[in-house]
């Protein structure tokens, strides 16, 4: 098999982002690349147009490779819905919910089938795979039974690059310590190092790299800057920080409760583009001020969610907010929790039969979890019943086992076009609740909303912003950074030997 594995020495190093750089930069080259993570455990996750699903970022690599995601691009998900469990999704379809034990114990084997199945589908329609890993290859704890680094290296034989971030500190410690914790056929793979994140004067950081080549014998390819906003899906919550974090005020204030399992927080991306918008996230009610409007965003654990915003009296602050004419929105999990009551009889949401919890009361609705979960992409537009002139049509997708039944009184957001009504409208438009992720990715509407917060603020309406003509300059300028700072003529001559000597 023809391609590349990019492996770290830890977390959040930055491999998902130099993986997406790489797809679109052998795309570029007229190379049909795709991606391929074997396990990913992540809440942000995307829905393929088969409506399975798969990790965001295989995703969004997919889309900077030019190419259509599949469940091939990342067979095994691994969804946290609580501290000790997570759900298993299985070729995109959610199986079971096992604790790491259970999980170890019981999907090693089959974990490996489905791998070397992925992997060979892949290599008959692609001709370069870019492979991502996970954490850092050297958990001593967990190597004997790990399918998502060096036995997939192994699986697919590629040559492996090492990534590190050296905006954290100790990085040559990082890259000599995880060669050394390698076994010696493993570390024969280790082809490539790659510094990341990277901030100030290179040629500083020169004597630096001859230590490293010298000290480990393995070429560094490339020292890669730190790149500020690079407005690309992250893959879980430590993203969060990196976009988020250090937005600075602006004219309207938007709250997002930052749920304990979150999930799908992608759907606030957009407001990132919006130069008047502040995006604050909020986990205490000291934190929480007068915002202009508040969002609930999805999450993996519905009713435990409900009950730490509870415990931490967000609540208290989300009503004093409605009070005061604010805006809510609230989407799938976030919708579900606005409701008067979620039942639970089949313990799906909770792993308890027969649970019960009163809502937030806010608008009236029912939700009843099921034992199988939809997910599907979805086409709409606003629900004649609003009462809105301009009636978009919306893009987005589902991934929700609830089933949310609003009272006559209640009016609907949305119509799809195969003729079902999604969601809750209520108070001219100032609550909304709905299962459709990727709501505010729609240009026209999510300007559509601002404008109705502008108008009551006082200030004046705004042009739409087009994000969707920016993601593909995105891909293209991440490209362009990283194979700037790459020496890509040895990372193509280690692929290609490496293939060949295979």
């Amino acid at each position: 098999m023809k391609g590349v594995m990019i492996q770290g020495t830890a977390s959040d190093v930055g491999k998902s982002l130099i993986v997406t750089a790489m797809c679109r930069m052998f795309a570029n080259e007229g190379i049909k690349v795709a991606p391929f993570k074997s396990q990913n455990m992540s809440n942000n996750s995307y829905v393929t147009l088969d409506g399975k699903e798969i990790g965001r970022a295989q995703g969004m690599q997919a889309e900077a490779a030019k190419t259509e995601a599949s469940v091939w691009m990342n067979p095994i998900l691994l969804k946290p819905r609580s501290h000790m469990h997570s759900e298993v999704v299985y070729l995109g379809k959610a199986v079971e919910s096992l604790s790491g034990h259970e999980y170890r114990d019981r999907f090693y084997e089959r974990g490996l089938e489905v791998i070397k199945e992925s992997l060979s589908h892949l290599e008959k329609e692609f001709d370069l795979l870019v492979i991502e890993g996970a954490g850092s290859p050297v958990e001593i704890n967990l190597k004997d039974r790990e399918i998502v680094n060096m036995k997939v290296a192994e699986m697919a034989d590629v040559p492996v690059i090492l990534v590190a971030d050296i905006d954290r500190g100790g990085v040559f410690a990082s890259i000599v310590g995880t060669l050394e914790l390698l076994e010696p056929i493993e570390r024969k793979r280790i082809s490539g190092l790659l510094i990341n994140k990277f901030r100030g004067d290179r040629s500083l950081f020169e004597d630096g790299i001859r230590w490293l080549e010298e000290k480990t014998g393995i070429p560094v390819l490339g020292v890669l800057p730190y790149v500020e906003n690079h407005m690309i899906d992250g893959e879980d919550s430590l993203s969060i920080d990196q976009q988020f974090r250090g937005r600075k005020k602006a004219d309207l204030d938007i709250v997002v409760i930052q749920l304990p399992f979150i999930s799908n927080y992608s759907d606030l991306d957009p407001f990132l583009y919006e130069e008047d918008v502040s995006l604050r996230w909020v986990k205490d009610p000291s934190e929480f001020g007068r915002p202009d409007a508040v969002i609930i965003p999805g999450t993996k654990s519905t009713i435990s969610d409900l009950n730490d915003l509870r415990a931490k009296n967000l609540d208290q602050s989300i009503q004093r907010h409605l009070e005061d004419g604010g805006f809510l929105v609230g989407i799938c999990g976030g919708y579900q929790m606005l409701g008067d009551e979620l039942v639970d009889e089949a313990g799906s949401d909770t792993g308890k039969p027969y649970c019960y919890v009163e809502g937030l009361g806010t608008i009236p609705a029912k939700t009843f979890f099921k034992r199988e979960k939809e997910t599907t992409r979805t086409v709409a537009q606003l629900h004649k019943d609003t009462g809105l002139l301009n009636r978009h049509r919306l893009e987005g997708y589902e991934i929700h086992l609830g089933s949310t039944i609003v009272s006559q009184e209640g009016c609907s957001f949305l119509q799809t076009t195969d003729g079902k009504a999604d969601g809750y409208y209520g108070k001219n438009g100032r609550i909304i609740g709905t299962y459709l992720h990727h709501l505010f990715h729609n240009d026209g509407w999510r300007n559509q909303w601002l404008n109705r917060i502008r108008e009551w603020k006082g200030l004046p309406n705004k042009e739409v912003v087009h994000i969707k003509d920016f993601k593909d300059q995105r891909f293209n300028e991440l490209a362009r950074q990283m194979k700037d700072h790459i020496n890509w003529d040895l990372l193509n001559h280690i692929i290609n030997q490496w293939s060949r000597r295979a």
